[in-house]
Formats: structure tokens, sequence, C-alpha cells
């Protein structure tokens, strides 16, 4: 197998957003823009109600898949088709926004830990404007397996081992794990040649391919077959990887589309309210 190595090692860089939320920003920095497909990755985490409470109001999204994984604390979302659900610790949703929608995440707590992630994952061109929908998983319904003793793997898209993730259906293929070493181990893990890898740590530290990687760290894979990872008893780590669709990519803020006419088309069918 061809292990993938460290291409690029980024340190999060602390940032504000929504109504005033404090979080890590790994992907969507000038430390680096994106990683096709995933356009945006954050980290939000506080003990301190003051820096999460304020949450993310009412904003549109097209274009996109927005996906949420909660580690501890409690969020609600709810949107304008009239959906609405709560996310807890070990909680996923994956939204995939399409020709658009609005929605919030308010935090359903005012002290304690709040920890998650938030993933931003492109759509090609052919899926931009397909129609929105949820899958909102509880933690319970994630699959989990053992591929070597003391090493266990929450599946939550893709497969792995032998399971199939709890999200499916998504376009880009992604495989979601959340990899927790209960024992000092090492894990070789299969991925498509050509697809996008990120490794983020959440506890601990990892060695990939023999590069130490520390808590809070993300790791951009380079090309290859399959990951070694190595880490002590306590470590946490996501591991991602995505099919990416070389296409233009034109931002407007919640807009992701390919070019600045289709971002000029969103800002006025989101005023026009056609969301």
């Amino acid at each position: 197998m061809a292990y993938r190595t460290v291409f690029k090692h980024i340190r999060p860089r602390p940032v504000s957003d929504g109504a005033g939320v404090r979080i890590k920003r790994l992907i969507g920095t000038p430390d680096l823009d994106h990683v096709d497909p995933f356009l945006l990755v954050d980290e939000f985490g506080s003990e301190d109600g003051a820096d999460y409470i304020k949450g993310f109001p009412s904003h549109p999204h097209r274009g996109i898949e927005t996906v949420t994984y909660m580690l501890a604390g409690h969020m609600q979302h709810q949107d304008n088709q009239g959906r609405s659900g709560d996310l807890g610790p070990g909680d996923v949703q994956w939204m995939t926004a399409g020709r658009g929608i609005i929605h919030s995440e308010m935090p359903q707590q005012e002290n304690g830990l709040m920890r998650g992630f938030q993933i931003w994952v492109n759509l090609p061109a052919k899926d931009k404007m397909c129609a929105p929908r949820y899958q909102d998983i509880k933690s319970d319904d994630i699959p989990v397996t053992e591929p070597v003793p003391g090493i266990k793997a929450r599946v939550i898209a893709g497969q792995f081992n032998g399971i199939v993730g709890a999200v499916t259906g998504i376009v880009a293929k992604p495989l979601y794990l959340d990899i927790s070493w209960e024992a000092k181990g090492a894990l070789e893990i299969a991925l498509p040649h050509d697809h996008s890898a990120l490794c983020i740590v959440c506890e601990g530290s990892l060695l990939v391919a023999g590069d130490r990687v520390p808590k809070g760290d993300l790791a951009v894979l380079s090309v290859g077959d399959g990951v070694h990872l190595e880490a002590e008893a306590g470590t946490q780590a996501l591991l991602l990887a995505a099919q990416p669709w070389h296409e233009p990519i034109a931002r407007h803020g919640p807009f992701v589309m390919n070019s600045r006419a289709e971002l000029v088309q969103a800002v006025q069918d989101y005023q026009a309210g056609r969301f």
C-alpha cells in the first residue's frame, strides 16, 4: 500500500462567526482556503457560555453541504421549511443545502462545555440546485467497529471494516470516521486514491505516517492508497476523505457556486424570498 503522508500541517486560527461564536478555523483561512471538496472546517469548543450563547441565527446556504458533529453540549437547528431538531453529544447532521435553505443553529444551554465541528462540503455543478435535505443521526445510531484491539471507530459516513456508515447517499462518496485509541496501537485505513483526505486531532497527538500532529491541528494528506495512524491511549481523531470535483469555485459568504453570475443569481433569489 502506498501510504499517504502529511502534505500540509495546519494550526487553527481563532475567528468569530454567527452572532459572535468563538471558533477555531482550520480550513477557510489565508493559510488554507480549501481542500477540494472541503470548503471550511471549524471547531467550536468552550465551557464559557459567553463564547457560544448567541449561536448562529437564521442564515441561508446554497450549493454546498454542511456537516455538524457534536462532541459535547446541545444545539437546536430549525429551518424555513418547518424542520427542527436537537443535536446532542455524538449526534451528526448532514445537511444538503442544494438550491437553497435558510436555517439557524442555536445552543440549548447557557453554560457548560459545548464542543463540536462544522464542515462545509462542496457540491458539484450538476447537483448544486438539487432539493434540500437533512440527515439527522443520533449518537446511538452511528455504528462502531474495533478493527484493532483497543482502537474503535465510529463510522459516520462511508464504509470501513465491513461497516456501512450512518450517513448515506452523499454524492462526494465520503469517508468520515471518529477514531478513539483506548490503548496504544497502530491502524491502517485504505482510501480511494483520488479522494482528498484530512485528519483532525481532537485529543492527544497522532502519528500520521510518522509525522506527529498535536491536539487541535489538521493534517492534509498527500495522494496515496491508504494512511497509517499511530497513537497512545486517550487519543481521538477524525479522518475525512471525499471525492474532489476539480471545478471552478465562486464563493460569497454562505453561497458557493461555479461562477460570479450564479452567485449574483443566488443573492437575488434569496432577497426575493425564493429559498
